[in-house]
């Protein structure tokens, strides 16, 4: 792990992921940061806000905002830190950033290192001009308190295809069907069915990430169909997976 410190509008950390890796949580008091793989695929939380990246996507994560990073898989991270007081770029939330080959390559330049002042300002300015938002909502999957409505939650995080209903569980773990879908709704603000959405959907998001065709992604994660796991993307994020990736 590498910080280059310098007097500049940007500043870049070089974090090596190995698979499983997470970064403790931590919050950037005075930079804006741009997280982007290089290479592999990493994901960010902030709260159960969930992202995954590819290196065609990067997140804005503004100043101030607890969040943490890892890998399910071996990648590299680029921190791009971006001094608060000199950003042009002052989003006041977490934004999806598009990725396009002249942005990488800029990026690829700037975190090289050995640039002039007057050169590195002019990229600088560049990749700014560059930062192009994906208009998406983040997949949050908030976990209840009831030990009861926690030992479901944790079930279908484990295996998101798990197709019991919510009557099912609640023989198994001593609940009426009716006290969990209460629990649910007041503990994670969601209905026990968008709740299991969120959690296939989050699910799925490594598997797409990492090119699994449509059909198999949807069988994982519990769908009868690939275009019912499509219709059920687009309805919680906005776009459809092949933008959100694309």
């Amino acid at each position: 792990m590498s910080l280059d410190r310098q007097p500049e509008a940007m500043l870049f950390g070089h974090f090596d992921l190995p698979s499983g890796t997470w970064l403790d949580w931590h919050v950037h008091p005075d930079h804006h940061q741009l997280a982007w793989a290089a290479r592999g695929v990493v994901a960010v939380n902030v709260g159960s806000a969930h992202w995954v990246l590819p290196p065609a996507r990067a997140l804005w994560v503004p100043v101030g905002t607890r969040h943490r990073t890892g890998s399910s898989g071996n990648a590299v991270l680029r921190g791009i830190f971006m001094d608060a007081a000199q950003s042009p770029v002052s989003w006041p939330v977490p934004r999806l950033v598009r990725v396009r080959p002249l942005l990488r390559e800029l990026l690829e330049h700037l975190t090289a290192g050995g640039l002039a002042e007057d050169a590195r300002r002019r990229a600088e300015a560049v990749a700014f001009d560059l930062l192009e938002p994906v208009q998406v909502t983040p997949i949050s999957v908030p976990l209840p308190t009831d030990a009861r409505a926690r030992q479901v939650a944790e079930a279908l995080i484990a295996e998101p295809a798990d197709d019991r209903t919510l009557d099912r569980f609640g023989r198994e773990v001593g609940a009426s069907e009716r006290t969990l879908a209460r629990l649910f709704l007041t503990e994670t603000r969601l209905s026990f069915g968008r709740w299991r959405t969120q959690v296939r959907l989050r699910a799925s998001l490594p598997l797409l990430a990492d090119g699994m065709p449509l059909a198999g992604v949807a069988d994982r994660v519990g769908y009868s169909s690939p275009s019912a796991f499509v219709a059920a993307f687009r309805r919680a994020v906005g776009v459809p997976p092949g933008r959100y990736f694309g």
